[in-house]
Parts: C-alpha cells; sequence; structure tokens
C-alpha cells in the first residue's frame, strides 16, 4: 500500500486538502523502502486525488467571484470576457516533473487547476498567425506584434493585450489514459517494432462539460500609432481570434488528439445577454425619467398637472386609453391639447362608467375621479 513522503506524525488521511496539494505534497507512491509501487498503486494513489473537498469547492467559488469583482472594477472598454465550455478533456502541465512521471498545472497555493495567462496568450498568437495565413484582412504582422508583442527582436516590448489565469469550474478531475505503443523504441531499448507491449499511463485532466472563463484586458499605450485605427475598435478582432482557437487549436497539452476543445458556453451567453438588454432598459428608463422630471420643471402649473394626470396609468380594461398615453410619451401626436382632451374624455367615460355601476356609489371620493375633475377644468379655462 502506498504512503506520502511525509513524516508519520502528520497523518495519513489528506481526503480534505485541495488536489493540488494530494498530486504533490501527499501523494501516495511510495512503500515503506521508499521505493515506487507498482504501476496499479500509481493508478490507486491518482483516484484518491480526483475528489474536491466541499471547502475547496467553495475556495474556488470565491476566487471566481473575486476575478468577476475586478472585472467589473474595470472599464468595459478595456476588457473583454468569453465564457467557454469545454467539449473535451483538458490537461495542462503534463511535462512538470512527478514521481509517476505525468505532472499537471496547480495554482499554488491554492492547489486548484488552471490554466496560465501566458499559455492562453501563446494559444491566441498562434490563432492569429493562422488567420493572417488564411487571408484575413483585418489581421496583418504590424497588428499582431501591437496585440502580443514582437517577437525575436531586439527592440522587444510588451504587447496591448494581457491574459489572466483561468480557473476551470469542475466537480471532480478525471483520469485519462494514454497508451504509447512505441515506448520500447522511444526510451531508446530496442528498435521500433509491433511486437511490443504497450503499458496503459495514466494522467490527470479536467473533464469535458467543465466551464473556463477568459478574461482579456487591453490597454491602449502600447499600441503603435499605425495600428491605433485598426484596433480602435478591438474586442470584436479578439472575439473572432479567440473563435478560431476554439475551432481549431484548443487549450493545455494533447491537443493534437483532442484534448483542450473548447467552445463559447451558451448558457453563460444567453444569461450575459439577458444582462446586457437589462442594462439598456435600465438606462432607457432612467433617461426617460430624467427628461420627464426636466419636462415638469420647465411646464406651467397648469401644463404639469396634466402631465402628471396622464403618469397615471388606466386600468386595463383601457386598451385605447393606454394607447394615447404611450403615444403622448413617445411623441407620436402632434396636437398635444386635442390628444390629452381626448385622453381626459375617456377617463370621463370611465368614470360615469364607475358611476352607473352599483359598485361604485361614492365616486365622489375616487382619487381618480376627482384628478380627472380638476383636469378638465384646467383644460376648458
Amino acid at each position: 500500500m502506498g504512503q506520502a513522503a511525509v513524516p508519520a506524525y502528520v497523518g495519513h488521511d489528506f481526503s480534505a486538502c485541495p488536489p493540488g496539494h494530494r498530486f504533490n505534497l501527499y501523494f501516495p507512491v511510495w512503500n515503506a523502502q521508499w521505493l515506487l509501487d507498482k504501476d496499479e498503486a500509481k493508478a490507486a494513489a491518482l483516484r484518491k486525488v480526483l475528489n474536491l473537498p466541499p471547502h475547496t469547492a467553495s475556495l474556488l467559488k470565491q476566487l471566481s467571484e473575486r476575478q468577476v469583482r475586478l472585472v467589473q472594477a474595470l472599464p468595459e472598454a478595456q476588457c473583454c470576457v468569453i465564457d467557454a465550455l469545454s467539449t473535451a478533456p483538458f490537461a495542462t502541465g503534463l511535462g512538470l516533473e512527478h514521481p509517476i512521471e505525468n505532472g499537471f498545472s496547480f495554482l499554488s497555493p491554492y492547489g486548484l487547476p488552471y490554466l496560465a495567462g501566458s499559455s492562453v496568450k501563446g494559444v491566441l498568437r498562434r490563432a492569429a498567425e493562422e488567420l493572417r495565413d488564411e487571408g484575413e484582412a483585418s489581421i496583418d504582422n504590424a497588428l499582431i506584434d501591437a496585440l502580443f508583442g514582437p517577437e525575436n527582436t531586439p527592440a522587444a516590448r510588451r504587447g496591448a493585450l494581457t491574459c489572466w489565469d483561468v480557473l476551470p469550474q469542475f466537480d471532480a478531475l478525471t483520469l485519462e489514459i494514454m497508451t504509447p505503443h512505441q515506448g520500447h523504441y522511444l526510451q531508446g531499448s530496442d528498435s521500433p517494432h509491433d511486437a511490443g507491449q504497450p503499458i496503459p499511463i495514466t494522467f490527470l485532466a479536467v473533464p469535458a462539460g467543465s466551464r473556463f472563463r477568459f478574461v482579456l484586458r487591453f490597454d491602449p499605450s502600447p499600441v503603435p500609432l499605425a495600428c491605433r485605427a485598426a484596433l480602435a475598435d478591438w474586442q470584436p478582432l479578439v472575439r473572432r481570434i479567440v473563435q478560431q482557437a476554439f475551432d481549431w487549436l484548443g487549450f493545455g497539452a494533447k491537443t493534437a488528439v483532442g484534448y483542450g476543445a473548447m467552445g463559447v458556453d451558451p448558457e453563460a451567453q444567453a444569461i450575459k445577454i439577458a444582462l446586457q438588454l437589462a442594462d439598456q432598459k435600465r438606462k432607457a428608463n432612467e433617461l426617460a425619467l430624467q427628461q420627464r422630471q426636466q419636462q415638469l420643471k420647465d411646464a406651467s402649473p397648469a401644463d404639469r398637472a396634466i402631465f402628471e394626470f396622464l403618469d397615471q396609468r388606466a386600468d386595463q380594461n383601457q386598451p385605447e386609453l393606454n394607447a394615447l398615453i404611450d403615444g403622448l410619451d413617445k411623441g407620436r401626436f402632434g396636437d398635444m391639447a386635442a390628444t390629452v382632451a381626448q385622453v381626459v374624455k375617456l377617463k370621463m367615460q370611465a368614470a360615469n362608467r364607475w358611476k352607473d355601476a352599483s359598485t361604485k356609489k361614492n365616486l365622489e371620493k375616487d382619487r381618480e375621479y376627482q384628478d380627472t375633475l380638476k383636469v378638465k377644468g384646467r383644460l376648458l379655462k
């Protein structure tokens, strides 16, 4: 049975630790002689790394929320957020040193899987270069250097685009298997042939269906003057580059065999659009309220009373009246006084119907009726 390479007083139960701590610090793969256990023990040890303890899941949520608050503090013109959904398992850092020969990238000190911002930037640069080579008219070498910084030149400078680290949102890690069929040849022990016995190798991955949030920040200060016009509206261009990376490149390790494939998260996209529409409606309502307040402020006392009266919407049984009032609000009627008089007439008709009904015995006390009489009196003066 494997054990972690830690002092005995530390104990043997590390199930409450984050996955990265169990994988790097407390990985139970050593025997009593401090030698590696068999391959079966390695797989068993990896299975102990997969789950996400409740407090670690809470930490992941808090880190994601902190990232959201940081984004909200930035000007909209300097930030682009793209929510993605992985369509294949995601692995990164497989080349890092580890007793089982396949490492994994965990963000220190949290012990959570992550995709480094530098890796994101490298993939996006490659995607931009592919678009350039495919004849995309809006992308050339100067623009790529402006976004990502020039390469292989003494005049090195940073680009305008900064890519944040990405923290996948997931419930538990998963185990993937690769089976190299020419291991004997790759290790230099024999010539290549088909009679070898491939040994399955297990490694960690973030499962397909996990959510990834890409945050891209744009700083216009390092952009050369020649590229500023092309990058004045930079967000659609960067989204086009990201989509190219989603469609053809992928992120992380083993992308050549399909790992790390991404797509835009439709649920997050729908929520984002709904929030944008709600924000536009809120701003429109605020502007309309400001305009109405200014209108009331500039109006005469009699006109102000008319406007205030028209702001009171009729009940659902008065569609004609509601249409007239909406038309006044939107400025569809040229003859304001005639339309107001028509509104008052409809209001009076409604009041008379109420008066004739047995359920309305004290109409003189009804506030809307009294307001109608007052407005009618002002119009007739």
